[in-house]
């Protein structure tokens, strides 16, 4: 089958704008507080959002970068050697707020561990998900986003894929691709 354009650039502005003025209106002035992007395409959606937040606030707001690859549990498991991208984070978590963002939340084995990861590097005082699309009919684990863009009801050989230009200011399309497996 074809694939099929879910957000179209200005569609996915202003879902990215919405989910803003949910994070300004819940967080006010971000102090105490830091957004994470999971590694790799969480954090280029997380890029676009602080750049949106510190538009619309002008505030300054923590960010960082985690990659969870060490951390999950089919990391030695299978033939496919996983590629490790960089942990960014040059801020304690211990006390902070911490807002985890990806772009997909599929079965929910990436934002665990995440969260494993996230916590080698102190304990927060809060830890909230943001997540670009739902694929919530997939989760294999009780993990839910506290702020979400859309949901869209897929089975397994269906796949979501967010697609962005190298700019982080600059968005494209989110694609829904169907696949046989």
């Amino acid at each position: 089958m074809e694939a099929r354009v879910l957000l179209d650039t200005d569609l996915l502005d202003i879902t990215i704008t919405r989910l803003c003025y949910e994070l300004i209106e819940n967080y006010g002035d971000f102090s105490n507080s830091a957004i994470i992007g999971v590694q790799p395409r969480g954090a280029v959606f997380a890029e676009y959002l602080h750049s949106k937040l510190k538009t619309l606030t002008n505030i300054p707001i923590t960010f960082g970068k985690i990659d969870p690859t060490f951390h999950r549990d089919d990391f030695r498991r299978g033939d496919d050697i996983l590629q490790a991208k960089t942990t960014e984070m040059d801020f304690a978590v211990e006390g902070k707020k911490i807002l985890l963002v990806d772009d997909v939340l599929f079965t929910g084995r990436t934002i665990r561990s995440a969260m494993d990861a996230l916590i080698s590097f102190g304990r927060p005082s809060k830890v909230e998900l943001l997540a670009l699309i739902d694929r919530r009919f997939n989760r294999e684990l009780p993990i839910q986003a506290d702020y979400l863009g859309i949901t869209v009801d897929t089975v397994e050989p269906v796949k979501v894929k967010v697609e962005w230009e190298n700019d982080a200011d600059v968005t494209k399309n989110i694609v829904w691709i169907l696949k046989d497996k």
